[in-house]
């Protein structure tokens, strides 16, 4: 990290210093401790939202989680998908020897130093994960994740190279950009619209003299959008479910139920009764499936297997969401298990040795193997009505 990464903007009677940083490198929490103690600013703007400010500065937020809380407003997956982002940056840290996310701790330490105030200018973490995830088709969705695994096996075999291009820039950020060539959405959401969303909160921060902490990869879109009109009212809205999702949401169970009732009075009881054993088989298989991968307690497993058939005929519940709080229940998360979620989230094993993220696997694998089980059943039943 040089000089070159300090950008000097105006907005109105304002001085704002734009400082670009790579999230794990040590040299950027060296140009950021040294840009806030010379330039002395009336406020320090960081890359954060309030959510990622607690988890940095308040290491007992984790403690006051509320697990049965997460899974019953269905917010496992944007939980997952969360701590799965900070996995990588954790992983990617490491190899480079430094903690992701220290030059925004500093930039906070050194803000509190010379009397600066903190403006959090990024927008809140989970919406920028809602956005993304309501925004995509169900084929982005699985390219998506497909990409994601991918990388996650990647991540092994960084080159020394790769490793001092890695310090240059924003990693989470070069990350996002190489998932963004191949699905342009994504890109829109993960960086186009934090880039416009980080500009306003820049441009409208209190004070004077501003210093603004950012990922480096936001430098270039920050001084496209600087000079222009922006409302980011929008970019704070979560899209609603998709239309087809709700209404597929009740269809397919409807038809469902039609089928064994056409079969009951066209083919009789046996043809029925086949029918409906390969329902059962098929949803309470691939459920439990679901579960074990996430190496669920037993109890759980069989919580799985027993409630995919029924959940995934109605619409309000889902078999993941079962097994969750069964999974919940048994283990018992204990405050240590908060504790050492920042540690364990380090490692791709640590997911599942943590309760805390394999409470939210189980949710996730169940509700995906109690999905299959239901478009797996569905030819088969039909097979054995034809």
């Amino acid at each position: 990290m040089t000089k070159e990464n300090i950008h000097h903007l105006t907005f109105e009677d304002k001085e704002i210093c734009l400082v670009g940083t790579a999230h794990v490198s040590r040299e950027s929490v060296n140009l950021v401790n040294e840009v806030i103690n010379e330039k002395r600013p009336d406020t320090v703007c960081v890359e954060l939202c309030e959510s990622r400010y607690e988890s940095l500065t308040q290491k007992k937020a984790w403690q006051e989680a509320n697990v049965f809380k997460v899974i019953r407003e269905k917010k496992a997956f944007l939980l997952l998908s969360n701590l799965i982002l900070v996995y990588f940056q954790k992983k990617i840290g490491h190899k480079l020897g430094a903690r992701p996310g220290e030059e925004m701790l500093h930039a906070i330490q050194s803000a509190e130093g010379v009397g600066a105030s903190i403006h959090l200018a990024d927008r809140d973490v989970r919406t920028t994960l809602a956005r993304t995830w309501r925004l995509m088709g169900l084929w982005t969705k699985i390219k998506l994740l497909a990409q994601i695994i991918t990388s996650a096996g990647e991540l092994e075999s960084i080159t020394e190279e790769q490793i001092e291009e890695m310090k240059k820039k924003d990693v989470l950020e070069t990350l996002l950009t190489e998932i963004g060539e191949e699905l342009p959405e994504v890109k829109n959401i993960l960086i186009d619209e934090r880039d416009q969303y980080l500009t306003y909160k820049i441009r409208t921060a209190p004070g004077k003299r501003i210093v603004a902490v950012v990922g480096a990869g936001h430098v270039p879109g920050i001084q496209h959008y600087w000079n222009l009109p922006l409302d980011i009212e929008p970019l704070e809205q979560i899209p609603p479910r998709s239309k087809l999702i709700g209404i597929l949401k009740w269809v397919i169970p409807f038809l469902i139920l039609a089928l064994f009732i056409l079969g009951f009075f066209t083919a009789g009881a046996s043809t029925t009764t086949h029918m409906l054993k390969w329902w059962i088989l098929a949803n309470s298989i691939l459920a439990g499936i679901g579960a074990a991968l996430a190496l669920a307690h037993p109890l759980t497993i069989f919580s799985a297997v027993v409630s995919a058939p029924l959940t995934s005929l109605n619409p309000m519940i889902a078999a993941g969401w079962v097994s969750g709080l069964v999974e919940t229940f048994v283990v018992k998360p204990k405050v240590r298990d908060f504790e050492r979620l920042p540690e364990d989230i380090s490692s791709l094993k640590g997911f599942w040795k943590n309760k805390i993220t394999r409470i939210l696997l189980v949710v996730v694998f169940t509700n995906i193997g109690s999905s299959l089980g239901t478009f797996v059943a569905i030819p088969l039943m039909v097979r054995v009505f034809a």
